[in-house]
């Protein structure tokens, strides 16, 4: 791989058990792996910004096998699937240059069809649409392709590898679409000086002259490139012992993975490993390689918990894997008939794994390292927060919170305006009203431009929701600060499944800082929320005209995606000049831009002064108590705002 800094190698081979290959290395041993075995279902790249993500992938196509074309062998494509595609330009859909000048119906195929034997890279594909997401990772698991809309059926093979690149700042993928990629690796920039420098030199020498840089790797590339051939040509012949198979269903059980995937992502990745070191079976050593990748973004549950895979928990899940292969070994006939057998003289006593049933006569099964870990559990874990939604219907970014109508979403109906996509009946319609006046007598249909149709769509969009926290002292009285963080937790977590924007403020003292600005990464804000300490007076003035500028500013970065400010206090305006005038005048300065709020009331106790309630009419909102945040849900507790 020209411009890479070392070539691909497998942990033997580099002198050093792979635990210690990172980054680079990782990452293009991974590719090299679905490559040879396309079935694995391609690589997620995590990493920040500036390490030669997309370089790394980009080279990837140049060293795989031709393949057949209509006038002969041809290269593999790499093809790049923009964030903003649409479903029609990944899928395909009808060519209408054909139907509206010949009547004839024609399919014209997607990128996934140019992709086919090739590699499909989606650059930042946490942005990505998640039905975008979910055809694309289909597609890579069936290697076809079905399309069944606008009255075209139609089927073709699809057979490529699948390469996502990420920054984790920018959001995350949900689990379930972490699950979809066969293997996933985090990448970041290496920190030694003598590294970094052959890096930039190298950078330099290709930019002074990129074809001699280019061919002083190509001998290693066309290597390499044969070694990939080789691999995939041996990989039907490589033997996966009933004793692997065992060890690699015993790791996944150990980590207590959600279903079979894994599993079967594992064995095709050792396989893989197999073919590519030149082995003849699988071994230990390819089945460790293969859950290194395979496993580690399996293991988020949740959102907020972090990604990766701890050496010492993979250590003893292999130890207790080994364990699981030597006993199924050593069993024969006769030890299975005496142990269904017990002799009359055993009893409860003669239990090995005494009464407390940690082991067979115990009733309960036992617990793996890796299933023996105890997460930190974040407060008000379990808690489904009521749904709020902001009035009206918006053009935003696709999401699951408020309605909108756009580009994505259900086709409720034609229009006429542009850029609305192609409703395929609505043309026809309002073109057979016009056949007389156009002369026609028989055979085609004539169209005309004016008869084209847009689709008008409803769907769901995220938007940018707001949180305004009260911190002060009054609200660390009687614990209040942790049962309105926990909120806020769990209302974070509704936002990462909505995929919505968020910004964190907090209050306290005399000024209003901005936590977190507006993300989509939520887990960052779960994070800066941890830290978050209390006391002093409440300056709710200062909050609300700062999330009053945070909305203004994101207003021009993105102005289809409406915001939602919601600000959780018990409603005592002490901090600065005349507090409480100065809360009411930023409440109307929100009211009057037109963003939807929800206050929420933090307030306990037998005597209660209603504050929170007389800000959020101020606010033109709604107030809610803090043990109404997760009621069942509730659509559209935020009330229209003029």
């Amino acid at each position: 791989m020209a411009g890479t800094e070392t070539k691909v190698r497998t942990g033997n081979e580099a002198g050093f058990p792979f635990s210690a290959v990172v980054g680079q290395d990782r990452l293009r041993l991974a590719l090299v792996l679905c490559a040879v075995h396309p079935g694995i279902g391609g690589v997620l790249v995590r990493g920040e910004k500036g390490t030669a993500k997309s370089t790394v992938v980009r080279a990837l196509a140049a060293l795989l096998p031709p393949v057949a074309g209509e006038t002969g062998p041809r290269r593999s494509r790499l093809v790049e699937l923009p964030v903003g595609a649409t479903e029609d330009r990944v899928v395909g859909s009808l060519d209408l240059e054909k139907v509206l000048r010949n009547g004839e119906q024609a399919f014209q195929p997607g990128l996934l069809a140019a992709a086919h034997h090739g590699v499909l890279y989606v650059d930042e594909v946490n942005l990505l649409h998640d039905h975008l997401v979910d055809v694309l990772l289909d597609a890579a698991a069936m290697g076809r392709v079905h399309i069944e809309r606008d009255g075209v059926s139609h089927s073709h093979p699809a057979q490529f590898v699948l390469v996502g690149t990420m920054n984790p700042e920018e959001g995350e993928l949900r689990p379930q679409l972490l699950d979809r990629f066969g293997l996933a690796v985090d990448v970041v920039a290496s920190r030694e000086v003598e590294v970094r420098m052959q890096v930039v030199r190298r950078r330099l020498d290709y930019e002074r002259d990129p074809d001699a840089f280019a061919a002083s790797y190509a001998e290693e590339d066309r290597l390499l490139a044969e070694q990939i051939v080789a691999a995939r040509d041996s990989l039907d012949a490589i033997e996966l012992s009933d004793n692997e198979l065992r060890r690699i269903a015993s790791l996944c059980a150990s980590f207590d993975v959600d279903g079979m995937r894994a599993d079967l992502v594992v064995a095709r990745t050792a396989t893989a490993h197999a073919a590519w070191r030149g082995a003849t079976a699988v071994a230990e050593e390819d089945v460790r390689v293969a859950a290194e990748l395979a496993l580690p973004h399996r293991r988020r549950r949740d959102p907020f918990d972090e990604p990766g895979l701890d050496p010492q928990q993979l250590d003893d899940a292999m130890d207790q894997a080994a364990q699981d292969v030597e006993a199924e070994t050593a069993e024969t006939p006769q030890d299975s008939q005496q142990a269904d057998s017990p002799s009359d003289t055993d009893g409860p006593d003669d239990d090995p794994a005494g009464p407390d049933g940690a082991g067979p006569g115990g009733g309960e099964t036992r617990k793996t390292p890796a299933q023996s870990e105890t997460r930190p559990q974040t407060p008000l874990a379990s808690a489904k927060p009521r749904h709020l939604t902001v009035p009206g219907v918006g053009e935003g970014a696709p999401g699951r919170r408020s309605r909108s109508q756009g580009g994505h979403g259900r086709v409720v109906r034609p229009t006429t305006e542009r850029g609305k996509g192609f409703h395929l009946l609505g043309t026809l319609f309002e073109a057979a009203r016009h056949q007389y006046a156009r002369g026609r007598v028989g055979g085609r249909m004539v169209f005309e431009p004016g008869d084209l149709r847009g689709a008008y769509r409803e769907g769901r969009e995220g938007n940018l929701v707001v949180f305004v926290v009260d911190a002060s002292g009054s609200m660390a009285a009687r614990n209040r600060l942790a049962a309105v963080t926990g909120a806020v937790v769990a209302l974070l977590r509704d936002a990462y499944q909505r995929r919505d924007k968020v910004a964190v403020i907090t209050v306290r003292g005399a000024e209003a800082t901005l936590v977190l600005p507006p993300t989509s990464s939520v887990d960052i804000a779960v994070r800066r929320l941890a830290g978050v300490t209390s006391g002093g007076k409440t300056p709710l003035a200062q909050g609300l005209l700062r999330a009053h500028d945070v909305v203004l500013r994101e207003r021009v970065r993105d102005p289809q995606r409406r915001s939602l400010v919601v600000l959780l206090t018990d409603g005592r305006a002490t901090g600065g000049v005349e507090p409480v005038r100065r809360a009411k005048f930023a409440a109307g300065l929100l009211a009057q831009a037109g963003v939807a709020s929800v206050v929420v009331d933090c307030e306990q106790g037998m005597v209660r002064l209603g504050l929170a309630a007389e800000l959020a009419r101020d606010l033109g909102g709604t107030c809610l108590q803090l043990s109404e945040l997760t009621a069942k849900s509730v659509a559209g507790v935020a009330r229209s705002v003029a």
